[in-house]
């Protein structure tokens, strides 16, 4: 169901960028006030960009008509007239809007907004007349793979990782039908000053806890919300064709390097059979009970850590990041 709605606030910023343009577009960024849209907006306003800040309509998504062809005529059907009125005379749309509760329990909210909510807002923008939408979405969708891609594959292995991934295919089954081009971009592990999964991160780095799998020098997807937005925004500047999905670039650090950021001492190096099995059992008492499996797989990224491909955009390093897990 469609609940309450609330239109764009506007928020001019006409000075010139470094190359020398003024922007005269308008960018509306849904989902402006959470973690990683009021970043996105404050980018936005660095770079002398006209934002309007959009409040998502709250959706509801029953577990039973999850199927993303039913996520697609439910979202024809819903699509609110207010939103295409908020998005009209934008020339960039980006979904910033969701649930980013990786231990969340399945439910028709957490489906609705990670789930039916994509596809809302690029039948919205597409309606609204937008030049181009940018869906800001997980790599959890692939969940366990040993290598990150761009691939429209995914293997979820949780209820949130289940509600992006139901959010991508929807938006993708429909991308042929709509006028507007369209880039969902996979954020991998986002880090921020302050962020609950940061603090909490830096919290077990600084317990007996902190260990990893030798050797330890497996990469990390840990990334930085800095990285994350300046990738969003170029992709709005950017001209010509883009892939339909880009994924995050790795910054460069390893599992040990993560956690030494974190709390400035070296891990415990565990015996890598022991980190598996461990594992191993934790993802079979997820089979019982869900919810857990979200707490089994940062464990896992924290011992092992996960590789992922050298996609289209080029990495940028790992600066951003490390200043957001010493903060």
């Amino acid at each position: 169901m469609v609940g309450e709605f609330v239109g764009g606030v506007s928020d001019k910023h006409p000075e010139e960028t470094a190359a020398g343009a003024v922007r005269d577009g308008v960018w509306s960024v849904v989902g402006a006030s959470g973690f990683v849209g009021s970043a996105i907006v404050s980018e936005l306003c660095s770079r002398g960009i006209e934002v309007r800040r959009v409040t998502a309509p709250r959706l509801e998504l029953q577990p039973t008509n999850s199927r993303h062809s039913d996520v697609v005529e439910r979202a024809h059907k819903e699509l609110p007239s207010e939103l295409i009125r908020a998005l009209s005379g934008s020339q960039v749309v980006i979904n910033a809007a969701g649930i980013a509760e990786p231990r969340a329990a399945r439910s028709a909210r957490l489906l609705g907004a990670n789930g039916l909510l994509p596809t809302v807002v690029g039948l919205a923008a597409d309606a609204a007349g937008a030049d181009r939408y940018l869906h800001i979405s997980s790599a959890a969708v692939q969940g366990r793979r040993p290598i990150l891609d761009e691939s429209p594959s995914v293997s979820p292995f949780s209820p949130y990782s289940l509600s992006k991934a139901i959010g991508e295919q929807a938006l993708l089954s429909c991308i042929d039908q709509m006028k507007i081009p369209t880039v969902i971009v996979r954020a991998t592990s986002v880090q921020g000053v302050g962020r609950e999964t940061t603090v909490r991160l830096q919290s077990i780095s600084r317990s007996v806890l902190a260990s990893v799998a030798r050797p330890g020098s497996q990469p990390s997807a840990v990334s930085s919300i800095a990285e994350l937005v300046r990738l969003v925004v170029d992709l709005g500047e950017m001209e010509g064709a883009m892939p339909q999905i880009v994924l995050q670039p790795w910054e460069g650090l390893s599992v040990t390097q993560v956690l030494v950021a974190c709390s400035g001492r070296d891990p415990v190096r565990l015996p890598r059979w022991i980190c598996r099995m461990t594992i191993a059992a934790g993802y079979g008492a997820g089979r019982v009970l869900p919810r857990i499996r979200g707490r089994v797989r940062q464990l896992e990224m924290m011992w092992l850590g996960q590789r992922q491909v050298d996609g289209w955009a080029s990495a940028r390093g790992s600066r951003e990041v490390m200043v957001a897990l010493t903060s």
